[in-house]
């Protein structure tokens, strides 16, 4: 029975990090809970997960609708499995250091382009932020999502 439960916790976890993270929204540390787009990105492309691409998607449109953005997150995390999907010149899941250069690739882009969307100097140095905080904590985040699926 123990050893049942600590499987179903460990198959579950990435799917609990993904819901905790979206969850603990808070306009300084994760606005719009934007702390979820890590274990999106690293257990759809760089360690893929059973079932993990369908609930990545529904995570996306949960955090366009935090960010009351319209399939922004959703079109770019479908932009990037295109490019995944052509392995002969791009394949994620060989990178170095679980794969923290496509990850800031994606992820400042992504800033870049809702700092863009909305320009000010405000809205540049919170970008500016959210990008330090988030490549920040991939490393981590990353390393527990390892450490706990084993």
């Amino acid at each position: 029975m123990k050893n049942n439960l600590i499987a179903f916790f460990r198959a579950a976890f990435p799917f609990l990090i993904t819901v905790g993270l979206w969850r603990l929204a808070s306009p300084f540390w994760n606005p719009g809970g934007i702390l979820a787009i890590i274990p999106i990105f690293f257990c759809s492309f760089i360690r893929p997960v059973d079932w993990f691409t369908l609930f990545s998607v529904l995570m996306c449109v949960c955090l366009d609708y935090n960010f009351e953005t319209v399939c922004f997150w959703v079109a770019l995390y479908c932009l990037v499995s295109a490019i995944n999907g052509f392995q002969s010149l791009v394949d994620l899941s060989r990178m170095d250091k679980d794969a923290i250069g496509a990850f800031m690739v994606f992820f400042g882009g992504a800033v870049l382009i809702q700092v863009l969307m909305n320009w000010s100097w405000w809205n540049l140095m919170r970008g500016i932020w959210i990008f330090v905080w988030g490549t920040g904590l991939y490393i981590p985040i990353t390393t527990l999502i390892k450490k706990v699926h084993k």
